[in-house]
């Protein structure tokens, strides 16, 4: 007899050749790194092709949604109530963006027919950014909207809060001599977002010799004043003080309108205009006056300080604790005060004036508040309460820079103030039409007779009187600071950004200049302002600014 146990073992023995073959494919092992290493690339490039495509995808279709508005809006129905807008700044566009205008008929009036995002302005004025691409046409805003929303290219005369009445006058422009249309609007709801004007502090030949920064008009102005001073200096003697005048800027208001713009001016000059015309390059100058004893004074201290340090290299001359007492057609006049407390005049001469400080109330506003006594102590705006109501009025509401109340006159609080209350106008209307059902519900309960009918229609009134008493509740507006950002040049910007109750992060620099401009945006109104936004930095990027007048 065999044992089989031997053989089993022979059969399972390898050959020799098998074990050649296995010892020839040992290294197999040290391939599964790499494959797992490529698997990681391209894992990695799936989604990033995936996340391009999504949003390209995404953008291509919110152009094509402006692009195609609502083709059948809902008409005024008489039977709703007017809500009339006063203004386009951002409390009156951020309320037209809340508001479900399905539950009212909306009228719109304003003298400038687009929304313009402010905090790129100073940007314009040297072209990093084209105008147009921080406009934003009303018309296409309320295209979007559920129902049809009037719109008038006509300023505010007067507001008759008691007859419910504005009387508006025609906007476009007129020949000379020639009288604008008014036209009187009744409404039931009112809101006023006109926004403020330039204030000079009555200071001597600010308003006659000074240009501002609060519109476009005053960004095209600014740049060609600069333009054409730089062009009469060049026709100047390289020694001549009228020369070394002309390209002298100086920007009044230490805000964050005046440091962002003498950053962008002094950008334009050392990436630009040293460039193609060298000869100016020696007498340049940018100057910053303010009268607190720092700028950006909203700003946390160490934020303030990197920012002098910053301006200071970049040539920027800042004069603080300095307040201009008179403006000429050439030269301003200021007293500063030195360290030890002691004042001393100071003059300076000037190519450029800009005046980038102060809001003062608009004359419809003015007439509206001398007719109310509750306003009467007010010189800031109109004075507002808890619920935005213009105080000594009902039904009517006041928002932006046109109010006193204890924020600052900033976009960020504008826009919180018109969302509120669009959400406000939104709860109204519901209570409104709960109303009507119970209303409606309580004559049904009157006919039904007893029964069960009518208990279902009591529990019915019973739980819709809840939902009422809830809708009815409002609340108060509430600020919430979000932070505060500013450009300060050499792609450096500053940020104070809120954090957790009342905390705050500080950060400056130039990754806080790429999150500036990533917020900013994220910001604008429209994906059509987003793209023209990007665009226009690119191209700035890539061929430096037009050094041409226009």
């Amino acid at each position: 007899m065999f044992s089989t146990t031997g053989l089993r073992l022979q059969q399972q023995a390898p050959r020799p050749d098998e074990q050649k073959s296995k010892s020839e494919s040992e290294p197999e092992p040290e391939e599964a790194p790499k494959k797992r290493r490529w698997g990681f690339w391209r894992t990695t490039w799936r989604i990033t092709y995936t996340s391009l495509l999504g949003t390209l995808g995404y953008i291509a279709y919110n152009i094509y949604d402006t692009r195609h508005p609502k083709a059948n809006q809902a008409p005024p129905d008489p039977s709703k109530k007017t809500l009339v807008i006063l203004g386009s700044g951002w409390g009156s566009v951020s309320l037209l963006k809340k508001i479900d205008t399905s539950n009212y008929n909306v009228v719109v009036v304003s003298p400038r027919n687009f929304f313009l995002f402010t905090p790129l302005l100073p940007s314009c004025t040297t072209g990093t950014v084209e105008h147009r691409s921080i406009m934003e046409p009303i018309r296409g805003i309320i295209r979007n909207k559920q129902s049809d929303v009037t719109y008038y290219e006509a300023a505010a005369h007067s507001i008759d809060y008691e007859n419910r009445k504005v009387v508006v006058r025609d906007a476009v422009n007129l020949s000379d001599g020639e009288q604008p249309d008014e036209k009187v609007i009744p409404f039931d709801y009112l809101v006023i977002g006109v926004g403020a004007m330039n204030s000079t502090f009555g200071i001597q030949g600010v308003q006659e010799n000074a240009l501002f920064l609060k519109d476009i008009q005053d960004a095209q102005k600014i740049r060609k004043k600069v333009m054409d001073c730089i062009e009469s200096a060049s026709f100047k003697n390289l020694d001549d003080e009228d020369r070394k005048r002309l390209l002298h800027t100086v920007v009044v208001g230490g805000g964050p309108t005046g440091v962002e713009f003498a950053a962008e001016l002094q950008d334009f000059f050392e990436d630009d205009l040293k460039k193609w015309i060298p000869d100016i390059a020696k007498d340049f100058k940018v100057t910053l006056v303010e009268a607190l004893p720092n700028v950006l004074p909203s700003f946390s201290k160490q934020l303030i300080d990197y920012t002098e340090r910053q301006m200071k290299a970049e040539k920027i001359s800042i004069l603080t604790k300095t307040m201009v007492k008179k403006v000429t057609e050439d030269t301003i006049i200021a007293e500063a005060t030195k360290p030890d407390g002691t004042k001393e005049t100071v003059e300076m001469p000037y190519g450029l004036l800009v005046w980038a400080t102060g809001n003062a109330v608009r004359p419809v506003v003015r007439e509206l508040m001398s007719k109310i006594p509750a306003q009467k102590n007010s010189r800031r705006g109109l004075l507002v309460n808890e619920y935005l109501v213009v105080e000594g009025t009902e039904g009517v509401w006041a928002v932006g820079d046109c109010t006193a109340t204890k924020y600052a006159p900033t976009a960020q609080v504008a826009s919180q103030q018109g969302s509120y209350l669009g959400g406000l106008f939104n709860q109204l209307a519901r209570a409104e039409e709960l109303e009507n059902e119970i209303k409606k519900l309580e004559k049904n309960a009157e006919s039904s007779g007893e029964g069960s009918k009518r208990s279902e229609v009591l529990n019915e009134i019973e739980l819709k009187t809840k939902r009422l008493r809830r809708t009815k509740s409002l609340l108060p507006f509430e600020y919430s600071h979000q932070g505060s950002l500013a450009y300060i040049g050499s792609d450096r910007a500053v940020a104070d950004l809120a954090v957790f109750g009342d905390g705050n992060f500080a950060t400056g620099g130039s990754l806080t200049y790429i999150f500036w401009r990533s917020a900013y945006i994220s910001m604008c109104f429209s994906m059509r302002n987003k793209v023209l936004v990007l665009l226009d930095w690119l191209k700035v990027k890539v061929f430096g600014r037009d050094v041409s007048r226009e």
